[in-house]
């Protein structure tokens, strides 16, 4: 985790420019919500205009810690043989990824999620809860919610032990994960059979969970539930995962043995 996030903390200018994009996409996405929910009443599934701001600046917030986009690191090292380097180390090569993952996101929680708040809280204005409580769950949630996301992606990745080519499983992967995770709108803006679809997979436990939890739309019992669903998602998806990565280590044929 220290490695990974002295890693990520050495593209300074990465980090910089990348909080100048999310503000910038958290002011159209409040503008959009906003009116989206004035031109339905002044309400919209339970968000108000200032309500549905929020929950704009926090997606762009959580947006790099979470990383509901593709990674390929992986998958690139399955295609080269690199993997065997990951396989001969003395430590757990899944473990070790989802670590420097960790790092990484630690690093851009700040950095990466501290401007677009800031900027909501300067032009729109921001509906946060009082009590700590939700920010401490919702912490929790964060945390479950980058290793669901890391979870996913290695799952992606380790299908180029028997895919020649991810642009096409990458392309579906990020349409389904950007939409179903509550990115573009909030998933209980969803109708009913779009909700439901979104329910059964584990992208609502990387961005939606969170945000809720955060702006206190969650009860504290309601809180731990959505805990208890990021924890099940993680769980399940990195098993998954670790069958997935043996079973493709074992057709694995490096020149020289």
């Amino acid at each position: 985790m220290a490695l990974g996030f002295r890693r990520w903390s050495a593209y300074r200018m990465a980090a910089a420019a990348g909080a100048v994009t999310n503000s910038v996409f958290g002011l159209i996405k409040a503008a959009i919500v906003m009116g989206a929910v004035g031109a339905a009443g002044g309400s919209l599934a339970g968000y108000g205009p200032l309500a549905g701001a929020t929950y704009a600046w926090l997606a762009q917030a959580f947006l790099a810690p979470v990383n509901v986009f593709t990674w390929t690191e992986l998958a690139e090292r399955i295609r080269s043989g690199d993997v065997a380097i990951d396989l001969a180390r003395p430590v757990d090569p899944q473990l070790a990824y989802l670590a420097t993952d960790l790092g990484r996101a630690a690093f851009q929680l700040l950095p990466r999620g501290g401007p677009p708040l800031l900027v909501g809280a300067l032009t729109t204005g921001l509906a946060l809860p009082a009590d700590a409580r939700p920010y401490l769950l919702g912490l929790a949630s964060l945390v479950l919610a980058v290793v669901v996301s890391f979870a996913c992606r290695w799952l992606l990745n380790v299908t180029a032990f028997w895919l020649l080519d991810l642009r096409g499983t990458s392309t579906l992967y990020l349409v389904a994960s950007n939409v179903l995770c509550g990115l573009i709108v909030p998933v209980h803006w969803f109708p009913d059979w779009l909700a439901t679809v979104a329910s059964w997979t584990p992208f609502p436990a990387m961005l939606q969970h969170p945000i809720d939890i955060v702006m206190g739309r969650a009860s504290d019992v309601d809180a731990v539930a959505l805990l208890g669903q990021q924890a099940l998602w993680a769980g399940g998806l990195l098993l998954v995962g670790r069958l997935a990565f043996a079973a493709g280590a074992r057709r694995v044929v490096i020149q020289g043995g």
